[in-house]
């Protein structure tokens, strides 16, 4: 069985994995300074012992992006993904204004709330220029950080330039289409076969989540992740591992050594014949990497 508050289109999943986290997902309403009432927030928790690694998942995504990683990992560890605000299962309140400031705030409400421990805190693509957000922001929640093909150097959502009206509306429907994201796919994996009907709709589930197109626009609006400076990565005192796939088209593989370089204490690591997703490509490869990293 399915939780209720997941779009009736969850019995379309096919794949083992798939159908087995979008089983565990679990809602927990998060106190947080956003907004007068809780807010609903979905996540996923399996697996006990070590430090709590907790999974931020990329832009416009959810927590069903691990489902490959997150068994492996919690076969030796506990882990737990989260979907940030404004993106995945979690509630969407309208009166809240979405940003890079207001999710990092629902995060450490969530990390406080039911961690309450360092973690490691691991982020792709977009999940990664969160994860920097909140390591400079709440040092002390996290002991050890992995980068997964994470954004972060370059400012702003391609979006962002389509975002007033009435484009707004119709660049958030242009990315709602299924050929979209199935092209968008195309360019994240190197691998094509992995794009199933499956993956289409791990994808896209979310996209049924009620207040999705103003949630969206609202955090295009807002910015987004801005360029993080060399002198802010320099801040970053946590042992940091840097997994980035060597034949990543979406972010490119340049941006990998110039975190290695910025970031004191870091470790980086090619994932060969990988795309942008090495969590979905080569998960046991990245699971070894990321359990082997642990201290």
């Amino acid at each position: 069985m399915f939780p209720n508050f997941l779009p009736a289109a969850v019995g379309q999943l096919t794949e083992p994995a798939s159908i087995a986290l979008a089983q565990n997902i679990q809602s927990q309403a998060i106190s947080t300074l956003l907004a007068n009432e809780p807010i609903n927030t979905t996540y996923v928790q399996q697996g006990q012992g070590g430090t709590p690694i907790l999974l931020i998942h990329g832009f416009d995504s959810s927590v069903l992006e691990y489902r490959r990683l997150l068994p492996l990992l919690a076969e030796k560890n506990e882990v737990w993904a989260v979907d940030l605000l404004g993106f995945g299962f979690t509630d969407r309140l309208p009166e809240i204004a979405y940003s890079a400031i207001a999710i990092k705030t629902h995060l450490y409400s969530f990390w406080q709330t039911l961690i309450n421990q360092p973690v490691i805190l691991v982020g792709a693509s977009m999940g990664g220029a969160a994860a920097i957000d909140f390591t400079l922001t709440y040092p002390a929640a996290v002991k050890q950080l992995v980068l997964m093909d994470s954004a972060g150097l370059k400012g702003n959502s391609p979006l962002s330039k389509y975002i007033f009206p009435p484009l707004d509306y119709w660049a958030t429907e242009f990315l709602r289409n299924p050929k979209v994201r199935k092209s968008i796919c195309r360019t994240a994996y190197k691998n094509p076969n992995l794009i199933s009907e499956d993956a289409l709709c791990c994808g896209g589930l979310h996209l049924e989540m009620p207040n999705w197109t103003q949630a969206l626009i609202a955090f295009t609006k807002s910015g987004g992740y801005g360029a993080f400076k060399l002198p802010q990565l320099a801040q970053i005192q946590q042992p940091t591992l840097i997994l980035w796939g060597d034949s990543d088209k979406i972010l490119g593989t340049g941006d990998a050594a110039k975190f290695a370089k910025g970031i004191p204490q870091s470790k980086l690591i090619w994932i060969k014949d990988c795309g942008h997703i090495p969590h979905l490509e080569q998960p046991q490869i990245v699971a070894e990497h990321i359990l082997d990293f642990r201290n």
